[in-house]
């Protein structure tokens, strides 16, 4: 029996500038995303990796090629039509933890739900407080949290809602080696134990070596990829990737 793919990129183009100073970001990427996985994305700088996530979620179009979200063609759908669906079944980490100033710990992770009209599911808020760890900082906000808190409050916000997809984009760039390591144990966590689907941009190979499977770009395609990933195996994928880089500057 075939996995369940949450998600699929066919053949991905995405052109940036016209004429002389055109960048394919994208040429031809494909990759499928199994449900209940944690997938990291890695390539040289200028590979296409972040660009690929912004195409996967939604937050950017391509210029051909199609994206699939379980059933649904992203790239069929107009700007408002992708808003909704990004806020109703993705969730969204980012390294700036982009928290409200004004709201408590608790307000924040309710947002997702509060903007889309839904009342909170007290048990799996709960258990997501309790697993991150933040049971004791829920009334605090986020001036008042350290970064790793702030952090895991921004992972809880955006699993709250149960999305299909998280995506997170290099999430522990801002935090020490300790708080690091702790998100990145959560969000295996998360998706070995809870069926969340995780896929996270990443330059790091300890934090790749996390996931069920590390993708790895070049030039905007897909060329390899590693499952069961240790960080020497990644350090060596990507050393091999970074030489022709090296050799053409």
């Amino acid at each position: 029996m075939q996995p369940d793919l949450a998600a699929q990129a066919q053949n991905l183009v995405k052109i940036y500038g016209r004429g002389d100073t055109a960048v394919r970001a994208l040429d031809g990427a494909s990759v499928a995303i199994t449900a209940g996985s944690f997938t990291a994305v890695m390539g040289p700088s200028g590979s296409g990796k972040s660009t690929l996530m912004h195409a996967l979620a939604g937050l950017d179009t391509v210029d051909s090629g199609r994206v699939l979200l379980g059933g649904t063609d992203l790239t069929a759908l107009d700007e408002r039509r992708r808003t909704l669906l990004r806020r109703e079944r993705l969730g969204f980490v980012f390294q700036g933890f982009n928290l409200i100033p004004a709201l408590s710990a608790a307000e924040n992770i309710g947002l997702p739900l509060a903007l889309a009209g839904r009342p909170v599911e007290r048990a799996w808020f709960d258990e997501l407080v309790a697993t991150l760890g933040l049971a004791d900082r829920l009334h605090h906000r986020p001036a008042e949290l350290s970064g790793g808190q702030q952090q895991r409050v921004a992972v809880a916000r955006a699993l709250i809602a149960r999305p299909d997809i998280v995506f997170a984009d290099e999430p522990t760039g801002n935090l020490d080696s300790r708080s690091g390591e702790a998100l990145l144990a959560f969000l295996g966590h998360a998706a070995r134990d809870l069926g969340q689907t995780i896929v996270m941009v990443t330059h790091d190979p300890r934090a790749a070596a996390h996931a069920d499977r590390v993708v790895f770009l070049a030039d905007g395609r897909v060329v390899d990829e590693l499952g069961e990933p240790t960080a020497d195996a990644v350090l060596c994928r990507m050393t091999r990737l970074d030489a022709p880089a090296r050799a053409g500057r």
